[in-house]
C-alpha cells in the first residue's frame, strides 16, 4: 500500500490478528462506496471498472462478502419426525445495495439462492453449497 498510494501504513497487533491501517487522500477514489453514515442508509454501487473486475472474478467477490457478512453451518431440521442435517450458507446485510450485489455475483456463478428474510439470503441446495465451497473456502 505504501509503494502504491498510502501516506502512512501501520500494523497493529491485536488478539488473534494483525490490523493493517493506512491513510491516503485518494482512498475514496479507489473505493467510492466509502462515506459517512451507516452503509445501509446510503448508496453502495460499484463503478464501471469495479463491475468489470467483479464480472471477471465473481468468486473472489463472493468470497469477500461471505467472509465478512456470511456464515456456513450445519442446518438441522425435523419434518414429520424425520431429522435432516445438511450444510448451508447464509449471507446477511441490511444494505439492500450490498444484498443486490451478492445476489448478482451468485447469479454470475450460477449458484441458486433464496431470500429467507429481507436482509438475509440462503444457499442450501447440495450442489449450490458445493459450488460455494469452491469459491468461499474456510474463514481464516
Amino acid at each position: 500500500m505504501l509503494a502504491v498510494l498510502a501516506n502512512k501504513v501501520q500494523r497493529v497487533q491485536k488478539r488473534g490478528c494483525v490490523a493493517v491501517q493506512s491513510t491516503a487522500t485518494h482512498w475514496p477514489c479507489l473505493f467510492p462506496q466509502h462515506g459517512p453514515g451507516k452503509k445501509h442508509a446510503r448508496s453502495i454501487e460499484l463503478v464501471h471498472w469495479q463491475r468489470e473486475i467483479v464480472t471477471a472474478h465473481p468468486g473472489d467477490f463472493i468470497r469477500g462478502l461471505f467472509h465478512s457478512d456470511g456464515s456456513r453451518f450445519t442446518n438441522r431440521v425435523t419434518v414429520r419426525g424425520k431429522q435432516y442435517v445438511y450444510p448451508r450458507y447464509m449471507f446477511s446485510n441490511r444494505s439492500t445495495d450490498i444484498m443486490g450485489l451478492c445476489q448478482w455475483a451468485l447469479d454470475l456463478l450460477n449458484i441458486p439462492w433464496r431470500m429467507n428474510l429481507k436482509w438475509s439470503l440462503s444457499v442450501a441446495r447440495r450442489d449450490a453449497v458445493a459450488a460455494l465451497d469452491r469459491h468461499v473456502g474456510p474463514k481464516s
